[in-house]
């Protein structure tokens, strides 16, 4: 069982490095900056006994993410993590500008050389999380929750997946594209067809789709329609040959790109940006569809969605039944801050900067995980 499924079970408090699998070069100080290692040998030194306290904190609205994580990593590669005094909020948690969501109380020497990876792992985990929240947040705006579908795996580095996804689901997506999206959580990627399939079968979409359904019979059945920029045309062929059995289509129209449906609807031009995925274009498609009694058919948009562009899409009550989003759920709007704020028990800090303790932190304790 995974350790996420453990964890809402209540059986155990936080992941652990069991989940998170980090490199262990980290021990060795890899990936930590210079200055940190260096300090930490001159603390060894000349300071050995100084205790002190470090926090952690952000300057946004933000959904928290990547709490676990660097506790895993303090409990794996702080030097005597036994002695630490951790308090943390909790992954999920909906966080304020400037409040604290991590402490670290401990010898200099023995954790201070992680700061640096700790801000990295709350910052990228907490960007993804937010990011997520406030588009599946826009994807209810028109008063129905509509799933939104994370498809990040061409937008970074491949190494990024399983943090990404943790942190999508912890967000609000439980549809995910890879497998590895889902490690942390414990499902499978989802997916249908992509452009490449559609290619091979020269541009049949008919034949893509038969094709798809013979190798998995038991997926639903989603076809993706805009290969030959028509996608009312090619939605209509799949929805004819397959009529109960076709689940959805999907519409990934290239923002660069006019659908032909408006080359032969030219009187409808004029008052709108007829490029990509656009309300006109999907209200013709819904329409089409209903008048020859596919009213079944969902319709999945992508390609160049934010949450702005959804809250406009769900304003204008757009008959769109799910989001694909990449890039945008991956921008990074977080950054952490890692401050020393405590010296033995006493205020020493840098100028602007103070220990603010935060009520809702709760205390870690150590497992020997």
């Amino acid at each position: 069982m995974k350790e996420f499924e453990l964890k809402q079970q209540g059986k155990i408090k936080r992941l652990t490095n069991e989940t998170f699998k980090f490199d262990e070069r980290i021990k060795e100080g890899w990936f930590s900056a210079v200055y940190f290692l260096k300090t930490k040998k001159i603390v060894e030194d000349h300071l050995a006994d100084n205790v002190v306290t470090m926090q952690f904190f952000q300057k946004k609205n933000a959904v928290l993410c990547g709490a676990d994580e660097a506790i895993a990593l303090l409990h794996t590669f702080a030097d005597n993590p036994q002695d630490l005094e951790i308090y943390s909020l909790q992954d999920g948690d909906k966080v304020s500008p400037y409040e604290s969501v991590l402490t670290v109380t401990g010898r200099y020497q023995d954790f201070g050389f992680l700061e640096g990876i700790i801000d990295g792992i709350l910052g990228r985990r907490t960007s993804v999380a937010t990011n997520v929240y406030e588009v599946v947040n826009a994807a209810g705006s028109g008063g129905i929750q509509k799933p939104v579908i994370f498809m990040g795996d061409r937008d970074d580095h491949y190494t990024q997946q399983s943090g990404d996804g943790y942190a999508a689901y912890i967000g609000g997506s439980t549809a995910q594209a890879t497998h590895a999206m889902n490690e942390w959580w414990g499902k499978q990627g989802m997916g249908t067809m992509p452009h490449a399939l559609v290619q091979m079968f020269k541009g049949d979409i008919v034949k893509a789709t038969h094709a798809y359904r013979d190798s998995f019979p038991n997926d639903d059945l989603i076809a993706l329609v805009d290969y030959n920029n028509d996608i009312v045309t090619d939605s209509l062929k799949v929805a004819r040959e397959f009529k109960d059995e076709l689940k959805g289509v999907r519409v990934d129209t290239s923002k660069n790109m006019v659908d032909k449906y408006f080359f032969r609807n030219q009187h409808l031009m004029g008052s709108f940006d007829p490029r990509g995925v656009n309300p006109q274009l999907l209200f013709a498609l819904r329409k089409a569809l209903n008048d020859e009694g596919f009213n079944h058919v969902k319709i999945m948009a992508s390609g160049g969605f934010t949450e702005e562009k959804i809250r406009r899409f769900e304003s204008l009550h757009v008959p769109v039944d799910m989001y694909g989003v990449g890039s945008n759920l991956l921008k990074m709007r977080t950054g952490f801050t890692g401050d020393n704020v405590l010296l033995n028990e006493k205020h020493e800090a840098k100028q602007g900067r103070k220990f603010s303790p935060n009520p809702r932190l709760e205390k870690v304790e150590y497992t020997g995980d």
